[in-house]
């Protein structure tokens, strides 16, 4: 079994084995599983990790419930490891982070435009799997998490039915607030915080989850995610604000409310009730909106190959991420020609990406390396990447993600 911990680690001058990489692959790079926990979630056990490796990063750190797509992007965790949320390339025996080769190859992994403009891969998607629901929260704008040195998050969801066997606890989710809520109502859930259920969500809607559907979330949105697994396309940064106290029993303490908030203002209720978007959250026609359901993709691709829209809309006038699942019949095989680089993993079967092999793992332990996700090149993706599916008897089913405004037409929320 080929382990991670067998590779030896490269910190700079990655380019040639990112060359030969590209070279042998036409234009794709293996990359290997980046696990994520978090202290404060209760693991939902359907990421196909081993039982025994929930706690890998030890049980002060929380289980692991997150595992991450073509990241560039840091996690934001108290006492992280160092690499904590950075997906790593695999070449050979070696391996070394994708934002390293983004930093040493930028133009010929992502495009001249996203390149030219962003000097990284500014977006990242990801599993999040929870037994329970997460606290209902927030993800700051630009404007606001510049305060802080950062950057803002919209985020989106698709619920994979491959992974959404069981729906564990709460496949539901609250999201925003009931038209008519009052900055005051949310204040007084502020000054409630210490005395148990500070009652957010007895302010908002949940929405039932249906897997194969998803929903486009903002930034400054209340949303306090279900208990599917999640596909979540997103913009390259981890902030959020919690503003819910308790969660089945569970106490959310007040630093994960103000941890992205300029110290002035971690006691300022005023300022963190302001930080939400209340056009947004107070919107009559809220589903309307933000829900997604799949869309093929015009013009097809193939008998026995479907290709569907499952991320798609904009925020602010901005497509800032877009998302597609493709679907190969036993023995199909096609050229798929995309607009922009994209990070792409199996959810289900086998099968080839330019002659690179796709699997779907039954089970992964921590450290070991897979076949089922792989970072595919713009100029690639432009040139189109032949798909085949290996198996004479199951689908191959690929999630693939995309930066911003690589797919200018796909459709509208609504359309």
């Amino acid at each position: 079994m080929n382990t991670v911990t067998s590779l030896k680690t490269v910190k700079r001058n990655v380019a040639p084995l990112v060359e030969a990489a590209l070279d042998e692959s036409g234009g794709l790079l293996r990359l290997a599983p980046c696990w994520v926990p978090r202290s404060f979630l209760h693991p939902g056990k359907r990421l196909k990790l081993h039982p025994d490796d929930l706690y890998a990063f030890g049980l002060n750190r929380g289980g692991i419930d997150e595992r991450w797509f073509s990241s560039t992007t840091p996690a934001a965790n108290e006492n992280r490891t160092p690499d904590e949320g950075l997906s790593y390339v695999v070449v050979g025996k070696h391996r070394f982070t994708l934002l390293q080769a983004v930093a040493e190859c930028g133009e010929a992994l992502i495009g001249e435009r996203v390149w030219r403009k962003y000097k990284r891969w500014p977006v990242y998607s990801k599993f999040f799997d929870n037994m329970g629901p997460i606290p209902h929260h927030m993800h700051q704008n630009s404007k606001q998490a510049a305060l802080v040195g950062l950057e803002g998050k919209p985020e989106s969801y698709y619920f994979p039915p491959q992974h959404n066997n069981v729906g564990n606890n709460f496949p539901y989710t609250f999201m925003g607030l009931e038209p008519g809520t009052t900055k005051a109502d949310v204040r007084r859930c502020l000054e409630n915080w210490n005395k148990g259920d500070n009652g957010i969500v007895d302010l908002s809607r949940a929405y039932r989850l249906k897997p194969g559907t998803g929903w486009l979330i903002p930034p400054c949105i209340l949303h306090a995610p279900g208990s599917l697994c999640t596909y979540e396309p997103q913009w390259g940064s981890d902030v959020f604000g919690m503003y819910q106290s308790l969660v089945e029993g569970r106490e959310v303490p007040w630093s994960l409310l103000v941890k992205d908030v300029p110290k002035k203002h971690h006691h300022d209720l005023d300022y963190l009730v302001d930080q939400l978007d209340w056009k947004g959250n107070t919107d009559d026609h809220f589903k309307d909106n933000h829900y997604l359901e799949p869309i093929p993709v015009k013009g097809g691709c193939g008998d026995g190959c479907v290709d569907r829209w499952i991320v798609y809309g904009r925020i602010d006038g901005e497509q800032r991420f877009s998302a597609k699942e493709l679907t190969l019949a036993p023995g199909v095989k096609c050229t798929i020609k995309d607009n922009g680089a994209y990070g792409l993993i199996t959810v289900q079967g086998s099968g080839r990406m330019n002659g690179l092999k796709l699997d779907c793992p039954k089970l992964i332990r921590f450290h070991e390396l897979t076949e089922d996700e792989v970072f595919c090149t713009e100029n690639a993706a432009r040139t189109g990447v032949v798909f085949e599916n290996t198996s004479e008897v199951e689908p191959l089913v690929v999630l693939r993600y995309f930066g911003p405004e690589a797919n200018p037409g796909a459709p509208e929320i609504g359309g």
